[in-house]
């Protein structure tokens, strides 16, 4: 079995918060010549314990995603979070999920990481136990931007707000939304605007309904995009609510393929039209706004 260097944690978001652990982590790794690992949950802890759905920022494909591909980490360790997990004692967590199950040989932890029966394993409780067992723990202090604390609360808010500029601050990225394009109602190919339809998961939080200037990804591609996230309420007023970029200098078919979304400006609320004809001109409109938004 692989040794692992592992850094724990939910990791909501990726932030610049979480970062201090994920560099230490892939450092760790490096010095000790072993595989620089994350172990996380398949679903916040808040959803078992409370019984109230926590609406993330990302989902678990762009949370391993963004790991692998902005700190280096080489593998990302869903497990399950059930009451069973919920109520196992901290030191059975340490020795049967890290050292025996994993063969972790060091542990990275941020300071307010919470672990166990309710929550009675600290971080100094873990570094503690990790020297008794022969093993390193790395403890990561809180990380601030400009005096502010960075957490995954804080993000979320500001995305909520549609404060895309302000959150890429604390994220450290754009924010990003992947998924498979799926079929719409093709009207946006009658009008010369055709768009890539992605359906936002459950799990994830939903930004405010608008018009945003992203960039998109998909086979190693990167093109911009005028994206619209809500339900186009001048086409109709019962659809489901979907993310929809129309990306820019490109002609294909993506139906079925996974693309990447990063959300870097939000333009405009979304807003009926009194006509298709005025929809259009105002989709064009963005489109310049987002060509020169990227061309500065």
């Amino acid at each position: 079995m692989d040794r692992r260097v592992i850094a724990l944690g939910f990791f909501d978001g990726v932030h610049l918060g979480h970062g201090g652990l994920l560099r230490e982590a892939r450092l760790r790794a490096d010095e000790l010549g072993c595989t620089a690992s994350v172990m996380t949950f398949d679903r916040h802890p808040s959803v078992v314990i409370t019984g109230r759905p926590t609406p993330l920022i990302t989902s678990r494909r762009d949370r391993e995603y963004l790991m692998k591909s902005l700190y280096g980490i080489d593998e990302v360790l869903f497990i399950h979070f059930s009451h069973a997990m919920m109520e196992m004692p901290w030191e059975e967590f340490v020795d049967d999920c890290l050292l025996r199950d994993l063969n972790v040989v060091h542990i990275i932890c941020g300071a307010d990481f919470r672990f166990g029966h309710r929550g009675e394993g600290t971080a100094e409780l873990l570094r503690a136990a990790c020297a008794a067992r022969h093993i390193g723990c790395d403890i990561i202090a809180e990380i601030s931007v400009d005096g502010v604390p960075v957490h995954s609360t804080l993000v979320r808010d500001l995305l909520l707000r549609g404060e895309m500029k302000e959150a890429a601050r604390f994220l450290g990225h754009p924010h990003c939304l992947s998924g498979l394009v799926i079929s719409g109602k093709r009207l946006g190919r009658t009008m010369g605007i055709p768009t890539a339809n992605i359906a936002v998961p459950p799990e994830v939080l939903v930004l405010p309904a608008g018009v945003y200037a992203t960039r998109v990804t998909f086979d190693g591609q990167d093109y911009a995009a005028v994206t619209n996230v809500g339900t186009c309420p001048t086409i109709s007023d019962h659809a489901p609510l979907v993310v929809e970029p129309w990306i820019l200098d490109f002609t294909g078919d993506l139906y079925g393929k996974e693309i990447r979304v990063f959300f870097h400006k939000k333009l405009r609320d979304e807003i009926k039209f009194p006509s298709l004809s005025a929809l259009q001109a105002e989709i064009r409109r963005n489109a310049d706004e987002t060509r020169a938004y990227f061309a500065k």
